[in-house]
């Protein structure tokens, strides 16, 4: 009950501010238009991460209450005010990079927050400790996890539904634990729902089509990693509240996409930010499902593995096992990858075998 009146309130805030914004967008030019990559009709208004954005810091002043929390709002508002720039103005990769960087550094001189170590994951007996070094790894972590949720955001609902199914898992890890920083995921999850309702236009095709631009994909993938240092931090806590691996299993998706499809890009010589059309969606599409379809099967994918990461760390299995676990997964993904070809062509053909 304690959380379901930051729920309602973030959901409700995140409507009003989509309605806000939504007429600003289209007077200053912060629209997406159709192009080689993006296939969508029409101009379509990027206040996604905006509305998002409003909610969360209206419904997090309101209910949450922590010395950290200011630290949070100062480095989310500039990832935010960075992706919208990038949305009206494109920045270079460069300069957006430099931003993150900047504000990771600045959550971790001021929060004293850092990836210390990536506990038991080569055995019982030994410890995978960082140290000082762990600051780096917190950067790298950082950058990482904003560009992993900005590269996944292909089509309708994608980035959404995959930082829905991080925050759940999230949600529930801390409230399972007895943490106050529930309350964070909890409002990000109405606010997301709310979203979706406008970028996939459900239950009612007459709402107004949103997407949640670069502000929205970043703000998201840093959310979910502060949330994460937060998590596997044990200088606050008596014990952690989640494993350094559980991490991997809640980001599963947009993590092993983002990885593979950078090997492929250095692989060919490209820059590993050069955008393409060769992620797990567009890899989908290929074989023949609608984007519908697609997303729910990518979906349903992300949520049996964050499931199972949150049921091995719940039940205790060692982390070096979880760890094989989720590496074993990866190979398999970045091996499909690498074959795409041959595979939708097998399924292609076995597929038209079964209709004919």
């Amino acid at each position: 009950m304690v959380y379901f009146l930051p729920f309602i309130t973030s959901f409700v805030a995140c409507v009003l501010a989509v309605y806000l914004v939504y007429p600003l967008s289209i007077k200053y030019g912060l629209v997406d238009s159709p192009c080689a990559r993006k296939q969508h009709k029409g101009e379509i208004p990027l206040v996604g991460g905006i509305a998002i954005y409003i909610a969360i810091l209206l419904s997090s002043l309101l209910f949450f209450r922590d010395d950290l929390l200011i630290v949070y709002v100062i480095s989310s508002t500039a990832i935010l005010i960075v992706g919208v720039l990038d949305d009206r103005f494109e920045l270079s990769v460069k300069s957006r990079i430099l931003i993150q960087i900047i504000a990771a550094l600045f959550l971790i001189s001021q929060s004293g927050l850092y990836i210390d170590s990536f506990g038991y994951i080569l055995g019982n007996e030994f410890e995978l400790y960082l140290g000082k070094f762990g600051v780096v790894v917190t950067v790298i972590a950082v950058v990482g996890a904003i560009n992993a949720f900005n590269m996944v955001d292909g089509i309708d609902g994608l980035a959404g539904m995959l930082s829905l199914v991080s925050f759940t898992c999230l949600g529930f890890l801390y409230y399972y634990t007895g943490s106050q920083w529930a309350i964070l995921p909890t409002v990000f999850m109405a606010a997301i729902l709310a979203f979706l309702m406008y970028n996939l236009r459900w239950p009612s095709r007459s709402v107004h089509k949103i997407f949640m631009g670069d502000a929205g994909s970043m703000l998201i993938g840093f959310t979910v990693v502060w949330l994460l240092i937060v998590g596997v931090d044990t200088k606050g806590e008596a014990e952690a509240i989640l494993k350094p691996v559980t991490a991997l299993y809640l980001i599963a998706v947009p993590f092993m996409d983002m990885v593979a499809i950078m090997y492929r890009r250095v692989k060919k010589g490209k820059s590993p930010f050069k955008p393409d059309r060769e992620h797990l969606h567009h890899i989908f599409e290929r074989i023949g499902f609608s984007r519908k379809r697609s997303l729910l099967y990518i979906s349903l994918i992300a949520i049996v593995i964050a499931i199972a990461g949150c049921l091995m760390q719940v039940l205790g299995v060692p982390e070096w096992i979880m760890f094989s676990i989720f590496l074993s997964l990866f190979l398999i993904y970045n091996f499909a990858l690498m074959h795409v070809w041959k595979i939708t062509t097998w399924v292609r053909k076995h597929r038209d075998k079964r209709l004919s």
